[in-house]
């Protein structure tokens, strides 16, 4: 006698308290896939963004601010910086490396960031086409933006002010692309990268058509006689003293605030733990429900199939192997309520990604399958199973007579 084929052809004798029963454990099961996946990626991708960056140095304000504008690029600058400090800064000793960025303008949603070529070293950039920038309005784009916005190299664009998509152009001179970097799975890939100099440009009110043909600065600081500003710096610790000495220092100067990239982010992880501890309690809740869902299912359903089972008794079938018939109908539901489950998770996250291009998850997959998933299967299996012994345990003990006597 097939089990698995029986207990699959009563299931499916009613399917809709079947498809109830799986639909419930599915959301439950889908809530944590989707946990699990953005919880993983977006640590990874996190920590993957930060990794070579010791310390973010910017104008006075919101520390965590400052490390998501200038590290994630997802958040608004805290404002700009006096460039005499910056370089006054980047002569002490405790400095190994020191990268300005400028910040302020986009195109398409996508940023805008002056920076030189050391800011494509930390992050081990290649090159898909082209180069690097070389003269002012000289561009590069991150894989993502070449590939979402359909340009390529000798293209040419106008940059629009402000970080949001909707904002007056900068139709003075337009950026030329001399490069598209190749797909790295970090923050270079939805950037526009140029020179300091390019942004400082394409804010000035005159046209001084000279300085559009002069090289621009490839590492360090740009040579100027004017005041200039910067939006931040990302710097790079000489040796382990600096960790200790350097942020302080840097506080106690009113124009300048230094905020540590890991203290920061494992702060903002500790915040988001509590949110995303109460929706795991609440999908717990629903696979809960789910469970007593299908034991109230098998329970029910015992009661009009105990002369089936008393049936099956007279043909053959032993108290163990009823026993299993039932269990294996509890491991079914949620088997399927298991794998619906993380393929609405999946689907839900891409959802989620599609309408989100330019968000802090974007760069997300939900082409992902991590370990975690199986154990979510194995979790549904053992909701089943429990869910399934008092039902299978009831139908162990059928007596033949008298149910057959009842008929």
């Amino acid at each position: 006698m097939n089990m698995i084929k029986l207990s699959w052809k009563y299931l499916i004798a009613k399917p809709l308290n079947t498809g109830l029963n799986i639909l419930l454990l599915a959301l439950g099961l889908a809530i944590i896939t989707v946990l699990i996946l953005i919880q993983d990626q977006f640590e990874n991708k996190m920590t993957k963004d930060a990794e070579g960056v010791d310390l973010v140095v910017g104008a006075k304000g919101s520390p965590l601010q400052l490390i998501l504008s200038s590290v994630y690029h997802i958040d608004y600058p805290t404002g700009n910086i006096d460039m005499k400090d910056a370089m006054a800064l980047s002569k002490n000793r405790l400095v190994k490396n020191i990268i300005p960025l400028g910040m302020g303008d986009n195109y398409q949603g996508y940023r805008i960031v002056g920076t030189n070529h050391d800011y494509l070293a930390l992050y081990d950039a290649g090159f898909e086409s082209g180069e690097a920038w070389r003269k002012p309005f000289d561009v590069v784009l991150g894989f993502e933006v070449a590939k979402k916005l359909g340009l390529g190299l000798g293209d040419t664009f106008i940059g629009s002010h402000g970080i949001g998509s909707s904002s007056h152009e900068h139709d003075e001179h337009p950026y030329k692309i001399t490069g598209v970097l190749s797909e790295k799975g970090n923050v270079l890939d939805k950037l526009i990268l140029t020179s300091i100099e390019s942004v400082w440009y394409s804010h000035d009110e005159g046209h001084d058509h000279d300085k559009f043909e002069a090289d621009v600065s490839i590492t360090g600081f740009p040579e100027t006689d004017e005041d200039r500003e910067v939006t931040s710096l990302l710097l790079q610790y000489r040796n382990p003293i600096a960790a200790v000495q350097l942020p302080r220092f840097i506080n106690s100067k009113s124009a300048l605030q230094a905020a540590s990239p890991s203290f920061e982010i494992s702060r903002l992880f500790e915040l988001l733990g509590v949110g995303v501890k109460l929706i795991q309690g609440l999908a717990v809740a629903i696979i809960i429900i789910a469970g007593l869902g299908i034991f109230i299912a098998l329970f029910n359903s015992l009661k009009e199939r105990k002369y089936d089972l008393a049936v099956m008794r007279t043909l053959g079938a032993s108290s163990g192997q009823l026993f299993i018939h039932i269990v294996l109908e509890g491991v079914i539901l949620t088997l399927l309520g298991a794998i619906v489950g993380i393929a609405i998770g999946h689907l839900f996250l891409a959802v989620l990604v599609m309408q989100n291009e330019q968000g802090a998850i974007s760069g997300l997959s939900a082409a992902v399958f991590l370990q975690e998933e199986l154990w979510i299967v194995g979790y549904a299996v053992i909701v089943g199973f429990v869910a399934s012994l008092i039902p299978a345990w009831t139908a162990y003990q059928t007596d033949i007579a008298k149910q057959l006597t009842k008929s």
